[in-house]
């Protein structure tokens, strides 16, 4: 233990240091304008400044408003690029010493089409008609913050990290801002307000702001996405480097941000005797405990984030899920204090389109939850600063965590620097991750990388990484490389990448699919709009990875051929025509409880079909069938993915999951059911109960259950009552983790103070 403390000692000197350094006030310098290598040309907004808020009714009638210019030029992007809009937009903008505001106005010659369901914070809105604001509060052209509304008033904000697309939506919504908004249905239309404190966005002191900006405005009914810059379809609102500016901002000063967010949590927890043959306490124990979280500003664009005896209990709960190969399953991050500016940390040592595309230097949830049973390992306390100075972004992290179960005491420091090339998103950056553990062995790990991105034009981009590991025992096989190119276009998507990993790669702090391999990627989606009624678009793909050994094994190998069907309505196809896989095991694969494939190569082809209905009717279906060969056997996977929406306050979504095993190997008959059946009830925007039901036949407890109040009593502070019956965090090995099932009752209220 001593050695942790006096490294943490070492480590907190060098944060305190650069917390003191750092407070001395500053003027931020002029901003570059954007290069003709990145943009043709720049959408300009003006703000307009006002000594008082407007009012933040969701309205646009107070005469203030006037004093800004409508920007009215927005695009097409779906269906027909470049067309003006089909339903005028209008966006004025007004900003205060502390705060910027914007007031909208979405008219719609059919309000009554307008779909409106989701009432709760952070939901997934691709389900109705909404509005987005993007502002890249850096003007770095990578990153940005995302604030969206519902015409019903509802929040949802994010983070685009490297101009990373969302799953569904754009950005990470695991992050949280503090910002009032409001909206009104109106006979022409939808209207709203929305107020962003220039401190949720990391701002404090500066003239001469300039900002990238975009608004996105989609119409359901109508499958319409319609961008104020970046409209073309290859980019979109993720496209960071084709947003245009805000300017007109300046003598803004909201004094230093300081948030101060203690919290109380009570309740007790539940684990079955089992859980003390892995060094866990069995038995019932009352919960309690209290800790404090905190943001302090030390200068504009550069924030440190504090955190002490540090809880989760609020975070959301892992959706199981099935492995159907040796390699690791990937798990988000859904933290609180690892999302704040998590984009800093990013390092991927993988790429789209490759078969481990999850791989990272550095991951998060290896701090603070146990990577083999999920347990949480309690934190004494962390440090965090992010920011940017000049052309260069930068994050420092120290978290120090106690000994619970078979963890020992541990502690992790972290930092990462970019410097930006140019204006259309390159950059050059460096990692260092550094872990250290009291009574384990090994004693410590480390992992350094280099990595860069290079825009090479709108449509063609190169990146690449170099990184080692660490490790006591191990002298060689330590490193992955890789390099990867992507063009995009309106008709061809193409990607080519290699990496190879060593044999002893080991980022203990990272996640890493499967080591010793030299991964070969090709994958080529070629696009056409046909001219018949109703299809908005037809893909044709074909895909290959080849992945030997580092001796030259091949180990696994997939070349796939997929078609897919874009409907205007939304409705989709998407069907693999044949999928071809070799995979070698050189040890047995634990697919099922106590049913393991034997060492050995095989050789298989499966076939898929995926349908999905449009998506603005009340009930959404989504239908996903796969069968043909596995392991010199059969497998039958069938997935139904539903959603209905009730009314405006509640929303259910089923996800079951039936897999048909036969193989031939003892007990290779069975069947494996899998699923999660989602409620929410919004009783307002600010009160909501929601509840998780899964099933895993795998699990020995096949069922599970989360059930979360949250009351959002003021701005950034709420009060959570929460049941878990099963694990809230999954585990990260590849197969047949540890199974303890807890139950867990916890109360717990935070509150927010701001300066």
């Amino acid at each position: 233990m001593g050695t942790v403390l006096r490294r943490t000692k070492a480590v907190a000197g060098a944060f305190i240091t650069l917390t003191w350094g750092f407070a001395i006030p500053f003027r931020v310098s002029g901003q570059t304008t954007i290069g003709k290598a990145s943009k043709e040309e720049a959408s300009i907004a003006h703000a307009t400044r006002v000594d008082h808020a407007p009012p933040m009714d969701g309205t646009l009638n107070d005469p203030v408003w006037q004093k800004s210019g409508p920007i009215t030029d927005f695009k097409q992007r779906e269906p027909f690029e470049g067309q003006p809009s089909t339903e005028r937009t209008e966006v004025r903008i007004l900003y205060s010493r502390t705060e910027v505001y914007f007031g909208v106005i979405c008219y719609d010659s059919g309000p009554d089409g307008l779909v409106a369901s989701q009432l709760r914070r952070d939901a997934s809105q691709q389900l109705d008609d909404y509005f987005e604001i993007i502002i890249d509060s850096q003007r770095d052209r990578r990153n940005a913050y995302v604030f969206q509304i519902n015409p019903l008033g509802t929040q949802r904000d994010a983070l685009i990290t490297n101009e990373q697309e969302g799953d569904t939506q754009d950005g990470d919504p695991g992050w949280d801002g503090v910002w009032t908004s409001e909206s009104r249905i109106t006979k022409d239309g939808w209207t709203a307000t929305i107020s962003i404190p220039f401190s949720t966005l990391n701002f404090m002191h500066s003239n001469d702001v300039v900002w990238g900006l975009n608004f996105k405005r989609f119409i359901r009914r109508k499958n319409e996405e319609d961008l104020w810059s970046g409209w073309r379809r290859v980019y979109g609102a993720a496209k960071i480097s084709q947003a245009g500016e805000l300017h007109g901002i300046s003598e803004i000063g909201s004094g230093r941000l300081l948030i101060i967010k203690p919290y109380g949590l009570t309740g007790f927890t539940s684990l079955p005797a089992n859980a003390a043959m892995a060094g866990l306490m069995s038995g019932t124990r009352a919960l309690y405990a209290g800790g404090v979280d905190a943001k302090i500003g030390l200068r504009s664009n550069i924030v440190a984030n504090l955190t002490a005896n540090t809880d989760f209990a609020d975070s959301d709960v892992d959706v199981q899920q099935l492995s159907l190969s040796p390699y690791k399953l990937f798990f988000p991050e859904k933290r609180q204090f690892f999302l704040e500016n998590a984009g800093v940390f990013a390092f991927p040592m993988a790429f789209g389109g490759t078969a481990n595309t999850t791989d990272q230097l550095f991951f998060s949830r290896q701090i603070g939850i146990d990577p083999i049973s999920g347990q949480q390992v309690p934190i004494n306390a962390g440090a965090k600063i992010t920011g940017s100075l000049s052309r260069f972004e930068f994050g420092l992290m120290d978290v120090d965590t106690r000994s619970s179960g078979p963890n020992s005491g541990a502690n992790f420091a972290v930092g990462r620097v970019k410097v930006s090339l140019d204006h259309g998103g390159s950059y050059l950056g460096g990692m260092f991750v550094d872990k250290r553990s009291d009574n384990a062995d090994p004693g410590f790990n480390q992992s350094a990388g280099l990595d860069g991105r290079f825009v090479l034009s709108n449509n063609l981009v190169v990146s690449g990484y170099a990184a080692q590991t660490r490790t006591p025992g191990f002298s060689s096989g330590q490193t992955d490389v890789g390099l990867n190119l992507t063009f995009r276009s309106n008709w061809l998507d193409f990607l080519a990448g290699r990496q190879k990993i060593g044999l002893n790669f080991n980022p203990q702090v990272g996640f890493l699919e499967r080591a010793d391999c030299i991964c070969d990627t090709l994958d080529a989606n070629f696009k056409v709009r046909p001219k018949f009624a109703g299809t908005r678009e037809l893909q044709f793909e074909g895909y290959i990875f080849h992945e030997p050994t580092t001796n030259h094994i091949l180990q696994t190998q997939e070349w796939a051929t997929t078609f897919r069907a874009k409907f205007n309505n939304s409705a989709y196809t998407d069907d693999d025509i044949v999928d071809v896989f070799t995979q070698l095991l050189t040890t047995p694969f634990n697919i099922y409880r106590n049913v393991y494939i034997p060492s050995g190569i095989y050789h298989w082809t499966r076939h898929a079909i995926t349908a999905g209905s449009p998506e603005d009717r009340l009930v959404n279906v989504r239908l996903f069938e796969r069968f043909g060969g596995y392991y010199n056997g059969q497998l039958n996977e069938l997935r139904l993915n539903a959603t209905y929406r009730v009314n405006k306050k509640l929303f259910i979504s089923a996800g079951p999951e039936w897999d048909r095993f036969r193989l031939p190997v003892p007990g290779g008959n069975f069947s494996v059911v899998l699923g999660a059946l989602e409620t929410d009830y919004a009783f307002s925007r600010f009160l909501s109960l929601s509840s998780v039901l899964q099933v895993d036949t795998t699990n020995n407890q096949a069922t599970s259950a989360n059930i979360r109040l949250r009351w959002n009593y003021r701005p950034d502070s709420d009060l959570y009552v929460i049941y878990t019956s099963g694990q809230q965090f999954a585990s990260l090995i590849a197969t047949n983790p540890p199974q303890f099932h807890e139950n867990r009752f916890a109360i717990k209220l935070t509150y927010s103070w701001r300066r």
